[in-house]
């Protein structure tokens, strides 16, 4: 139940983007069941390729633990996290991730190794449905 929580958590995130006309991404860190940091998309604000809401998260995590070791740590985030992102995680030695969707163009998973997933626990599906719908609204919206 608590993964839900965290999960819906990183949603609201997620539309904070969407509401700042970026893609509707939220990720959130948790560590002994407490949230210890967030973040959401935000590249088209910053004017930063690299201003991912799995980045953002990891960067305020590793100030408030004062370390770049993130291994006690679990990544909630509403999307698969892409090959840069993914990166950063394994960097950071964050041991379990949670995404609601996959993300079929940019996704990373397919491209760790059979040494790195031995490593890691990775669960999709928590909050699919509502991840799923704010995704596609927006790019949607950016059809029309």
């Amino acid at each position: 139940m608590k993964n839900i929580e965290y999960m819906k958590v990183a949603l609201k995130e997620a539309n904070k983007a969407y509401i700042k006309d970026e893609v509707p991404v939220g990720a959130v860190i948790v560590r002994n069941d407490e949230i210890i940091s967030k973040g959401y998309n935000q590249k088209e604000i910053s004017k930063n390729a690299i201003k991912h809401a799995e980045l953002i998260a990891i960067d305020k995590a590793c100030k408030k633990m004062n370390s770049w070791h993130l291994d006690d740590c679990i990544l909630y985030t509403t999307l698969e996290p892409c090959l840069m992102c993914m990166g950063a995680i394994l960097e950071c030695r964050i041991k379990k991730i949670y995404y609601a969707i996959s993300n079929e163009k940019y996704g990373s998973i397919k491209y760790l190794s059979d040494q790195q997933l031995s490593k890691m626990q990775i669960e999709k599906g928590i909050c699919e449905k509502e991840s799923l719908f704010l995704l596609q609204n927006f790019f949607q919206n950016k059809r029309n």
